[in-house]
Order: C-alpha cells, then structure tokens, then sequence
C-alpha cells in the first residue's frame, strides 16, 4: 500500500492519557502507532491515527481536552484507554464508572453512532513499577484498587457493546521490567505486547 494514498482510509480517533501519547517512547512506538502499522500489514486501509492524549489526564481532563480540540468530526475506529489517574489521585471508582461512560458514548458518537467500532483497553497495573516504590499504598493496595476500575469499565462497555481488550495481567507480568526510562512507563516492546493483544480485536471490528 502506497503511505501516500490516504483517500480511501479508514480513519482513527484515539483517546486517553500517557499510555495512548506514549511518554517516554518515540512516537511509532506508540501503541495505536504500532496498532496502525499491524493492521495496515494485513491489508487493513487504516489512516494514522488521530491522537487526544496528555500524560496525567484523568477522566474529566481528557473530556476538557476533548472539548478543547472540537470540532472533530467522526471517525471510522475510536479507541479509549482512560482512569490510571484517577486512581493514582486516590478518586473513586463509582465517580469513574460514570465519567468512563460519559467518555465511552461519546466515542461512540465520534465513531458514527457504532459501538462495533469502539476499541477500550484497561488500565495496567502501575503498582509493579519502580515508581510505585514510593507511593504509600502497597503493591496489593493499588492492584484491587486497579482491578475495580476495570472492573466498572469492562461493565459499563459490556452495556454499551464495546470491546474491552484487558492488558493488565501483561502489565503484571513483564512491567517491572518492560519500561521506559522513567521507571514508570511501558517500554515500546511493551506497547507491542498491548498491540498484539488489540489487533485481532481491532481487526474484527473493522471487518464490520
């Protein structure tokens, strides 16, 4: 496929905070980057993707943000990876369930109305990072914490019909390890773990 013939792609929204801009990781590491290069590899027309993200965005700013970069039209994929800092800033996961669903609908809206055309990933567990070594909750503290946030973001997608890939046990398994270099954040081979889980996803719902 020729990267200049864009006319006839399908087009990209992503939405969420540091995980979706990529801090700390060049920016074809990104994971809808990467999400991009793997499903135009297997003959998927999709254009670059349209990014609203900024490192430290809880639900609420990444609403402003969005707000602040209207009119944005629709899209024919909109993915949304939201709440690793409203858990971090210790708000609740009852306030996340509706700020996530105020959030997902409208990436619906931005999706033309298709909820089959919607991509949520889950929040990963930042509590196995060096960062966290000096955060005053436990490693098992911020784990239940994040499992109930994706707890209520997986429900709140099963009502809406969303898929809801969930990356957290990989962020488990390899992020101590598979790390920026600010001791926080997923390294690009990180990303491409995530991407190969989204991708067959991904692809399905834009076979639709």
């Amino acid at each position: 496929m020729d990267a200049s013939d864009t006319g006839n792609r399908l087009t990209y929204l992503a939405l969420g905070d540091s995980y979706t801009i990529g801090e700390s990781v060049p920016e074809d590491s990104r994971w809808p980057v990467q999400l991009v290069r793997e499903l135009r590899a297997q003959g998927v027309a999709l254009d670059d993707p349209r990014i609203i993200a900024t490192t430290g965005w809880t639900t609420d700013e990444l609403e402003w943000g969005i707000d602040s970069a209207e009119p944005l039209g629709s899209y024919d994929f909109v993915s949304l990876l939201i709440g690793v800092n409203n858990q971090y800033r210790n708000r609740s996961a009852v306030a996340y369930r509706g700020e996530f669903h105020t959030l997902l609908k409208r990436a619906i809206r931005y999706a033309h109305g298709r909820a089959d055309r919607v991509l949520v990933l889950s929040i990963p567990d930042w509590g196995v990072t060096p960062f966290a070594r000096d955060d005053k909750r436990d490693v098992a503290t911020i784990a239940a914490e994040i499992d109930a946030f994706n707890a209520a973001a997986r429900s709140v997608c099963e009502a809406e019909g969303v898929a809801f890939v969930d990356i957290t046990p990989c962020s488990r398994e390899h992020g101590a390890t598979l790390l920026a270099s600010d001791g926080l954040h997923p390294s690009a081979e990180m990303y491409t773990r995530w991407t190969q889980q989204a991708l067959p996803v991904a692809r399905s719902l834009l076979s639709r």
